[in-house]
């Protein structure tokens, strides 16, 4: 996959640059030809030499060279790679892509480069989670930026969260499924998975059984054909996919607001057990139990994702497809839903425990259409997610 592909590598600062050489590394082990760039604060944890000696190539770092720019200026650096990766991606470099600043080398290639971007956030959990820090995210994730990780783990300041950036595997996935010349190549496909958690109190919360494995599973096949996935995962058992954008909620609310800022998309695949009702009069401390009376909850019915994405007027996915996991009368009741929610394909599954599907490793489901109906035998959830991944390809290509 990565055999004669040429990567521009810029390595930002962070004590998670030390993972840049071994990333240049098992790039190169691949066939992959990297060309660094060294940010001023990346040479604070990495040597030029150091990058120099694995990457076999001249090192970059400064905007105004003159010999530099004399050889090969900076508009043609941006523009002569396959992939530009951007590992580890520091708050500040973030910050300078969603603002369009451009007063260093690697700040002015990422402005001016017309190939995709991919990004390898790393930071401080607090930074991570600023507001600033998300919406600078969210605008370059709408500007078509990929994004791997962060991952959850220690900190170099002690302290633990999300920030850790991406394991090396990790960030070699993700470039094998940005320079994939599969059939989705250049589409963006929205993808949900999981289970949405919503609050009892702090410590308690209502939720389902759902294991978020089938949609993990669908995620990783349209990668593999190319998409560009943004998965917008619910509190899942299973991790989620290298190689795709994941965005981490806890509730359907939640949710339907990282739905609505991941479009527009060409394909929506809406696969999360959302939960359908949430706590209005949840608590803000912990319901204590008193011996005297039961605590009396009152719902309120949760957003429905799939019919407000399937009905929009503008920005409307060319292909909304939708899952209905039901106990009796599957396919009467998942027909009828299709045509409720307004999407253009459902994905209907027997969920009743005697099938042990929630949860469980296999699959077996009945691919629902406005002209038609399909119904496949039982297989694994990859082998599901592959063919519906390939029915995908076909319908949109």
């Amino acid at each position: 996959m990565l055999a004669d592909k040429h990567i521009l590598l810029i390595v930002g600062g962070g004590i998670a640059a030390f993972k840049a050489l071994d990333l240049v590394r098992r790039l190169r082990e691949r066939g992959a030809r990297v060309t660094p760039v060294l940010t001023r604060a990346g040479a604070e944890f990495v040597t030029p030499l150091s990058l120099a000696a694995l990457s076999a190539a001249k090192i970059y770092q400064d905007l105004f060279d003159l010999t530099d720019e004399a050889e090969m200026g900076h508009i043609e650096l941006s523009r002569a790679a396959d992939l530009i990766v951007v590992a580890p991606a520091t708050a500040d470099l973030m910050a300078k892509m969603a603002g369009g600043l451009a007063n260093d080398l690697a700040s002015t290639l990422l402005l001016a480069t017309d190939e995709r971007v991919l990004i390898a956030p790393a930071m401080n959990v607090r930074m991570w989670e600023h507001a600033a820090t998300q919406r600078n995210l969210a605008t370059l994730q709408g500007d078509g930026i990929l994004v791997v990780g962060p991952n959850n783990g220690d900190m170099a300041c002690g302290e633990y969260g999300p920030g850790r950036m991406a394991e090396v595997p990790e960030i070699i996935a993700a470039i094998d499924a940005a320079l994939s010349d599969g059939p989705l190549r250049g589409k963006h496909v929205l993808v949900t998975s999981g289970p949405t958690h919503e609050p009892i109190d702090p410590v308690r919360y209502i939720a389902n059984r759902s294991s978020g494995a089938q949609g993990t599973a669908i995620a990783r096949a349209l990668a593999d054909l190319g998409a560009d996935v943004t998965f917008v995962t619910g509190p899942a058992d299973v991790p989620p996919p290298a190689g795709v954008t994941v965005v981490k909620v806890q509730t359907a609310r939640e949710m339907l607001a990282a739905v609505q800022a991941a479009r527009p998309a060409d394909v929506a695949v809406f696969a999360a057990a959302v939960a359908d009702w949430h706590v209005m009069n949840a608590g803000q401390s912990k319901i204590k139990k008193d011996g005297n009376r039961l605590p009396v909850l009152g719902f309120a019915e949760n957003p429905d994702i799939l019919a407000t994405v399937s009905h929009a007027k503008h920005g409307r996915p060319g292909l909304v497809i939708g899952f209905a996991a039901e106990t009796d009368d599957v396919i009467a009741n998942a027909t009828a839903k299709r045509a409720r929610k307004g999407c253009d394909w459902i994905v209907a599954n027997d969920v009743s425990a005697a099938t042990g599907i929630m949860g469980g490793t296999e699959n077996a489901v009945t691919l629902i259409m406005k002209d038609g109906s399909e119904t496949w035998p039982r297989m694994t959830k990859d082998a599901v997610a592959t063919a519906l991944a390939k029915r995908i390809a076909e319908a949109i290509s």
